[in-house]
């Protein structure tokens, strides 16, 4: 984080670069009429003595109010920004035209200051003024405000919200999808991806309110799921690396899939390159959430401002170096239970979000039934894993529901599950209240998968002389199993392993079937992917190094803001009574008054001898040749204008350049360019206008 502060020296320099008419428009606004010849290094000298005095620095301190000591803030906390990066930064609180307008009176009051090195001119604060200035540029707890959720009132909650605990609900997804083998539409049919929409009916039923196809494919995008023509299965040792995971960590991760997939959807496999990207933007969003503290509501733009910050500070970090999708960066938060929102403008983090909640002791199943029961949301996130492998999910809401059905326990002996784990899982965490008779089901549904097995895989075949082969190495740890002496069952190259079954399998099984056997055995376990060496895709997220996100006490806790408007307003109030003994023309008090108004005048000698060079910048009504001539004006400099006017019985008011003057049928349209929509291009009747105001450029000239 770079000082806030540089050296007097690199302001006056700045200053110097001025062209003279800006430099001494600036220095007349404080000295007067200024005699010849003229020595722009000694009129810098007297500036920096005149903003050294103390009475000058007091009344400086008190025009800054709150909306000027958050910008200074924010000036500092940037260090150095560009005029953009403050537009972005302070999106929701003022338009582009609004924060120029801001700037020119800070430049004008000598607060900030504008200056190039390399590149676009930056904003910086004024060195000479650092006293006054420190105690605002220090002050950042009104960049990302925030209160007590206890004093948030009542609101009501979102309905994205996840109805359970992320760990639960990937549990829950996964066995569902292991209940259904043809999960995807076909390629076949009209390009079109996706979960068939029977299954995507019946998601909906168990998982209600919930967008099952964007959970689904969260955790797609992560490739938890992996995808084989019209097929979706588990990658269970994918899940058991993501399960090493904290929760807090996992639900940062599913997020960032979900924000994934929304973009990109059932395309394909994920990448190399995809998996670098993933990591990517799951620590983007794990930095992202260590500011957000439980019991805490925050707006929207405290989110909106730290999602800049980051992407700022860490362009790498967030892929091509885009804009972020607030919105879906948003919703992803919200899906996966991280977030809740409170109306249409607050946010806080979930409850037990933060992972500082202790997982329940004792029993975390409730056997409802001999062969279901309902998991609570304690549940340690490997065991639940392990339960959605062997059991179907039935219903879901505050808990799960799980049940034990035969093709549910097939599944599970097919990757690898006994009997004996399956009822001693359920043993430990239902506190031993498991029925006897699942135990006795459970091993009868064993012996009789092993009763019928049909093989899939690379049969080897070796003569009797030639079977010693097979007891040395490379060819030892090619065999999965010895069928018969001589004839040997190969592992499969897990590079052109196949996802499905082959015809003459399926044929065998449905022969099979049809002679009565129920319950067959695949020999070569689940399907798996292929997939690279463990731990090139999950990892701890870190955290961030000294992140600038200081907690500084807030400036001017102990101080009274309406005592400081009332302070404000007996200084201006003096100026005008030392204005009412002067000799001025109508312009000249006028333009005298508008500078009080804008906090320009710091001392009566500034109101005595001053020099006045009234500058019109605003008509109204009526004023029909004021319009004309601030247009006029406006072309000329290519300076911003607001304008509000009167259409169908509505008020308007835009913000713009304007590109010219227009005759139609004997009135004058002002041709504008929207500042607002980039693009857009306004033709508003001048007579129509009842405000056209010059917004003026920089002193600086950018």
């Amino acid at each position: 984080m770079k000082k806030p502060f540089r050296s007097v020296e690199a302001w006056k320099s700045a200053l110097m670069t001025l062209p003279d008419g800006p430099f001494f428009e600036l220095l007349r606004s404080v000295f007067g009429n200024i005699k010849t010849p003229f020595n722009k290094q000694k009129l810098l000298e007297d500036l920096v003595v005149f903003l050294s005095r103390d009475d000058i620095r007091k009344i400086i301190g008190l025009y800054i109010d709150e909306e000027d000591a958050v910008f200074i803030a924010a000036v500092a906390f940037l260090g150095e920004p560009l005029p953009g990066e403050l537009e972005s930064f302070f999106l929701e609180d003022m338009s582009a035209a609004e924060l120029q307008t801001r700037m020119l009176n800070l430049e004008e009051r000598f607060i900030i200051y504008r200056f190039r090195e390399e590149g676009p001119p930056r904003i910086a604060l004024n060195p000479a003024l650092e006293s006054v200035l420190a105690p605002f540029a220090g002050d950042s707890g009104g960049l990302f405000p925030s209160r007590s959720a206890e004093s948030g009132g009542s609101f009501p909650l979102s309905e994205k919200a996840a109805a359970l605990p992320g760990d639960c609900l990937i549990a829950g997804i996964v066995s569902f999808v292991l209940e259904e083998p043809c999960f995807l539409r076909p390629v076949r049919d009209q390009g079109k991806e996706g979960i068939r929409k029977k299954i995507l009916a019946e998601g909906n039923r168990i998982f209600p309110d919930m967008d099952m196809e964007i959970l689904a494919g969260g955790l797609y995008m992560l490739e938890l799921l992996r995808a084989d023509g019209e097929h979706l299965f588990p990658d269970r040792e994918r899940l058991e690396d993501f399960a090493r995971l904290s929760s807090r960590e996992r639900l940062e991760y599913w997020a960032t899939g979900i924000y994934c997939f929304e973009h990109e959807a059932f395309g394909g496999p994920v990448s190399y390159l995809g998996r670098g990207r993933v990591r990517n933007i799951a620590g983007f969003f794990h930095r992202t959430l260590e500011f957000v503290q439980a019991g805490v509501l925050y707006p929207l733009k405290t989110l909106r401002r730290r999602l800049f910050v980051l992407e700022r500070e860490e362009p790498d970090t967030f892929p091509a170096r885009q804009e972020i999708h607030f919105e879906r960066f948003l919703d992803a938060l919200e899906k996966t239970g991280l977030i809740v929102t409170r109306g249409n403008s607050l946010f806080q983090l979930a409850q037990g979000a933060d992972g500082s909640g202790k997982k329940g002791q004792g029993a975390v199943l409730a056997m409802d039934a001999p062969f279901s029961w309902i998991a609570y949301p304690e549940t340690a996130f490997a065991d639940i894993l392990d339960l959605a492998f062997f059991s179907a999910v039935r219903e879901t809401g505050t808990a799960l529901r799980f049940e034990l059905t035969r093709d549910s326990a097939v599944r599970g002996f097919d990757r690898g599950i006994r009997a004996e784990q399956m009822s001693g899982l359920l043993e430990r965490l239902s506190g031993n209240r498991i029925n006897e008779t699942l135990v006795w089901t459970l091993g009868d549904w064993q012996k009789r998968y092993g009763e019928v097995t049909l093989e899939e895989g690379i049969v080897l075949t070796l003569s009797q002389d030639r079977q010693y082969l097979a007891e040395a190495e490379p060819l030892r740890s090619l065999i999965r199993k010895t069928l018969t002496p001589g004839v040997y069952l190969l592992f499969e190259d897990a590079e052109s392993a196949s996802f499905t079954p082959a015809p003459e399998t399926e044929t065998a099984a449905e022969a099979l079937r049809r002679a009565g056997v129920d319950i067959i055995a695949r020999g070569g376990g689940a399907k798996t992917a292929p997939r690279l060496p463990r731990k090139i895709f999950f990892s701890a997220l870190e955290k961030g190094e000294d992140f600038p996100f200081p907690e500084s006490p807030r400036r001017g806790d102990s101080e009274d803001p309406a005592e400081r408007e009332r302070a404000r307003e007996a200084i201006k109030e003096g100026f005008r009574k030392s204005l009412e003994k002067l000799s001025l023309t109508r312009e000249e008090r006028a333009e005298l008054l508008s500078r009080m108004e804008r906090r320009l005048i710091l001392c009566e000698s500034q109101l005595d001898g001053a020099s006045i060079r009234y500058e019109k910048l605003e008509a109204r009504g009526l004023d029909y040749a004021g319009k004309a001539n601030i247009a006029r004006q406006a072309i000329a400099l290519k300076s911003l204008v607001e304008v509000k006017w009167s259409s169908r019985g509505d008020s308007r008011e835009v913000r713009g350049i304007p590109g010219a003057i227009e005759k139609k049928g004997g009135e004058s349209i002002l041709v504008l360019d929207s500042a607002e929509n980039p693009g857009e291009v306004l033709r508003i009747p001048l007579g129509k206008i009842g405000l056209l105001r010059r917004i003026k450029k920089s002193i600086f000239g950018e």
